[in-house]
């Protein structure tokens, strides 16, 4: 498992080094993140979840039926979006209101 982090879209904020309980992102003297160890990535999708502006998506392997997809997030609102794109160019979306996410 591991994340990808698009240096393009990177704006060096750090909140995905920040929440990241492995320690494996770190900013480059470009001030760009990067994920220093991506094998030892534990899929945990902190940084995901923190990037305000989804420059991170998560590599969803063949092995936990992802088959070669990747998963990202973006927020609109109280609205986060799960977005799933296959290598076939499909997207499926499922929407958490965070104002409910911990209501159980």
């Amino acid at each position: 498992m591991s994340i990808e982090i698009n240096s393009q879209k990177c704006v060096g904020c750090g909140k995905c080094r920040d929440v990241c309980p492995g320690t494996l992102i770190a900013l480059g003297r470009d001030g760009k993140a990067f994920i220093r160890y991506p094998r030892d990535c534990w899929g945990c999708t902190s940084c995901l979840k923190e990037c305000p502006v989804y420059a991170i998506s998560f590599f969803l392997g063949a092995d936990i039926g992802g088959m070669g997809g990747r998963l990202h997030t973006e927020k609109e609102g109280d609205i986060l979006k799960w977005m799933i794109e296959r290598p076939d160019g499909s997207v499926t979306v499922t929407e958490v209101d965070t104002r409910e996410s911990n209501k159980y």
